[in-house]
């Protein structure tokens, strides 16, 4: 046997790597969760700003970055004020130690002010905003006159704009603390707060003027790294924003920079043009402005310097990690990362509702659980119990002083009580007559007879009352136990839709812009909501067509090929001047189509009929056909029945179930009224996708399908809807063909003429001699036949017509290249 070596150990160099890897990823998290604390919880941020803005000049001798600062984060973030009072009185003694005493008595004038008078919460922002324009006046005015002994016109008036920047900048920087001490999640922001970060954030570059590395200036590097940054989150439009901005403030902070203004616009555009190729195309951008600004700019004298910064900042934005990159982006509306988090929020939310229908879907089938169970066994019990109550109230009356009734009761027990028994039964199934043999039997048995026969027929009165009313009861939680199922059945359905993801549909809508591109037609947009077969639904914009119709006679034969189904316009809004838009919608087409004919007459020829009727599609694919008698005739007859259809196309179009729906418009007509005003219901449900239909009939007369030379008859049997609570709903359901003519009406046409024995035959024979199939036609015939051979209109009369027929489109599928079809 042959002998196999195994290694005396295993090897472990992949565990050991991964736990390496993971153990590495672990600690920078853990790293990168400490720096957050210390610099943004704990506030050493914001001294760090502080001590920037301290030192940040414009004109070399205004400051008025250092108190909107400070008010900015008392208003906000109060118990970090110190901290950054702190770095702004750190930051002023770097540059003079008069800024710094500016800085503290300003802040102290500040708090003053306040501590007087607290503004308003509504108004408290521009009520700060004037604190700071006072207190940096009276201060400056102060130092001014101190110091020199006068004031000219020329020192009054910057004391004026340096106050005047200040009040601006504690606005702007009221807008920007909030996201640089709290943590918060991802949210969009406005275009004024973009600017109103990017304004502070040069403003602390400003801080670093004058900073240099080897004659490398940092303001520049840093100004040029910022640059890069919003040019790759935010695309072209933010980063030359974010270089207009910053070149801005650096050119008011010292004229010699007024150049970088043009290279930091310049290289925020350029670099958002190319961020398709990530950092080496923004970085790429940087250095192509470098090289053309920095020419044009100082010449080729300090070219190399510039050149050297610029390398310097695509160095440090190399070595930024892409989160960050990437929270930044999340805030900047019009991004892929902000859509992204907005998407996943919409998500969120869309699954949180669903959860919360399908809650209240459970609610509502378990209360139709509880409404549905009845315990049979402790009905058996109650039965008993109701009769022993049926008796106890009989014997008081008779036998409590009756002699023999010990005799009875004690001795006979089951004798008296079985033929107490015998006696309810048969006057309950008798209407009251109980027969006299046993009426003989029991006046030999009982003393009192005649009595207990009284007794109990009095009681069985009571008796039958009370059970009616328990049945109904019964009738009425059965009929809400079904309303509560259907109810659940819809919000179990609508849990499920919200659930339904929108697919990606980017290849096909490419697929179809090149299409219709290559065959001559331009279209703005294009938006696929469904390819599901037999639901397509597709949004397109149109240039306008002066009524030529490119979009019934060339789209959607193109999109039917496309697709591999018949697509129709189901909608359009024209253009209403020559260079707008016309706004299409392109559906499915259904297999089938219905078209419907009627004809109707009111009683005695009035203006009035207790008939209605109604044809409608209810969504997915149905069309509904329906016909309502009222009870009797005139406008209460058809109020009924009209309102019998209302109801029942409410039912309908909100998905519930067809029985259900018709039970539930049954209850409502039955509780509405005590009047004795019923409604018949003849009802069609057609399926325009496979022809199948359904036929629900209450108390109405057949309808008749001409197939052919064949007649079928379709008929059912129930009480009129409203005379009791809780009936059975007949479903007869029947398989339509293409050119099936299907022909409903009301009962005043059923009816017939007075001498026709077999109506039912005749009506078979007329609808068959017809030689039309025009519904309308059909209609009109069948009520003038019925009408002349009647001689009068004793009755309502309604017939409704309706041909089903093959979906052909107007215009043939015009056929594309194979490979943009779709994929089957």
């Amino acid at each position: 046997m042959e002998k196999v070596e195994r290694p005396m150990m295993e090897p472990l160099g992949d565990v050991q790597l991964k736990e390496a890897k993971a153990g590495a990823i672990n600690w920078i998290q853990q790293l990168q969760m400490k720096s957050e604390d210390i610099f943004i919880k704990k506030g050493i941020s914001l001294a760090i700003i502080g001590f920037l803005l301290g030192r940040a000049l414009i004109l070399s001798q205004l400051a008025p970055f250092g108190l909107p600062f400070f008010a900015a984060v008392f208003l906000m973030r109060r118990d970090r004020a110190p901290l950054a009072l702190f770095g702004l009185i750190a930051g002023g003694l770097t540059v003079h130690y008069s800024n710094s005493l500016v800085i503290f008595a300003s802040a102290f004038l500040l708090l003053l002010f306040h501590k007087i008078k607290k503004p308003a919460v509504e108004g408290q922002f521009k009520t700060m905003s004037m604190y700071v324009f006072a207190s940096l006046f009276l201060v400056n005015l102060a130092e001014q006159y101190l110091v020199f002994r006068t004031i000219q016109l020329y020192d009054l008036m910057m004391i004026g704009v340096e106050a005047g920047l200040a009040m601006i900048l504690t606005l702007i920087f009221i807008q920007s603390i909030p996201m640089l001490t709290v943590r918060t999640k991802s949210q969009s922001l406005k275009t004024e707060e973009i600017v109103s970060i990017i304004i502070l954030l040069a403003s602390v570059m400003t801080g670093t003027i004058g900073w240099m590395i080897y004659d490398l200036s940092l303001d520049h590097i840093f100004s040029r790294y910022l640059v890069l940054l919003f040019g790759l989150a935010g695309g072209a439009a933010i980063g030359s924003t974010v270089g207009v901005v910053t070149g801005l403030i650096f050119s008011l902070a010292s004229i010699a920079s007024l150049y970088q203004m043009s290279l930091l616009a310049f290289s925020g555009l350029l670099g958002g043009l190319l961020k398709e190729g990530r950092k080496i195309g923004v970085a790429s951008g940087l250095l192509i402005a470098t090289l053309l600004i920095g020419l044009y700019g100082e010449g080729t004298n300090n070219i190399m310097v510039t050149l050297y910064e610029s390398l310097i900042a695509v160095v440090l934005f190399i070595l930024t990690p892409s989160s960050i990159i990437n929270k930044i982006a999340k805030h900047i509306p019009g991004t892929v990362e902000n859509s992204d988090e907005q998407q996943q929020y919409a998500r969120k939310v869309r699954d949180v509702t669903a959860q919360r229908v399908e809650q209240f879907s459970h609610v509502f089938e378990a209360l139709s659980n509880s409404f549905s169970q009845v315990d049979e066994r402790g009905r058996l019990e109650e039965d008993e119990k109701e009769f022993d109550y049926f008796l106890s109230n009989v014997t008081e009356k008779t036998c409590q002083l009756c002699f023999k009734k010990e005799q009875c009761w004690s001795k006979n027990f089951n004798t008296t009580y079985d033929g107490m028994q015998e006696i309810m039964l048969q006057l309950s199934e008798n209407n009251g007559q109980l027969p006299q043999k046993t009426s003989k039997e029991w006046g030999k048995y009982c003393s009192r007879g005649p009595q207990v026969i009284g007794a109990i027929s009095q009681e069985l009165t009571y008796f039958e009352a009370n059970q009616k009313l328990k049945r109904q009861v019964k009738e009425s939680r059965k009929l809400v136990a079904d309303q509560l199922r259907g109810v659940s059945a819809v919000m179990d359905d609508f849990a499920k839709e919200i659930q339904r993801e929108r697919k990606n549909h980017h290849v096909h809508e490419e697929s179809i812009l090149e299409a219709i591109q290559d065959f001559g037609l331009h279209i703005g947009h294009l938006e696929i909501y469904s390819l599901e077969q037999g639901n397509v639904d597709i949004e397109m914009s149109v240039p306008y067509c002066q009524g030529r119709g490119e979009c019934e006679k060339l789209i959607a034969p193109m999109l039917s090929d496309i697709l591999g189904e018949t697509i129709v316009v189901h909608s359009e809004e024209c253009a209403t001047y020559p260079s707008g838009q016309c706004e299409v919608i392109f559906r499915s087409a259904k297999k089938f189509t219905v078209e419907t004919g009627v004809a109707h007459a009111a009683k005695g020829g009035g203006l009035v009929s207790g008939d209605s009727f109604t044809t409608m599609e209810i969504g997915c694919g149905k069309f509904a056909i329906a016909i309502s008698d009222g009870m009797g005739n005139g406008e209460r007859a058809h109020f009924e029945s009209t309102e019998t259809l209302k109801l029942l196309q409410k039912f309908l179009q909100s998905g519930i179930e067809e029985k259900i729906a018709i039970k539930s418009v049954n209850s409502v007509l039955s509780l509405r009224t005590t009047d004795e005003i019923f409604s018949t219901l003849d009802l069609a449900m057609i399926d325009l996708q496979d022809a199948r239909a359904k036929f629900l009939k209450i108390c109405s007369i057949p309808s008749f399908i001409k197939r052919g030379d064949r007649i079928i008859k379709i008929e059912s049997s129930n009480l009129p809807m409203g005379i009791i609570q809780d009936f059975d709903v007949d479903v007869v359901s029947e398989e339509l063909k293409a050119g099936d003519i299907l022909i409903m009406m009301s009962d005043g046409v059923f009816d017939g003429p007075s001498h026709v024995e077999n109506i039912e035959f005749w009506l078979k024979r007329k609808i068959k001699e017809m030689e039309t199939d025009d519904p309308q036609e059909i209609s009109d015939l069948i009520l003038e036949e019925v009408i002349r051979t009647k001689g009068i209109i004793d009755d309502d009369m309604t017939v409704v017509t309706s041909k089903i027929k093959h979906n052909t489109p107007k215009w043939a599928s015009i056929p594309v290249s194979p490979k943009r079809k779709k994929a089957q």
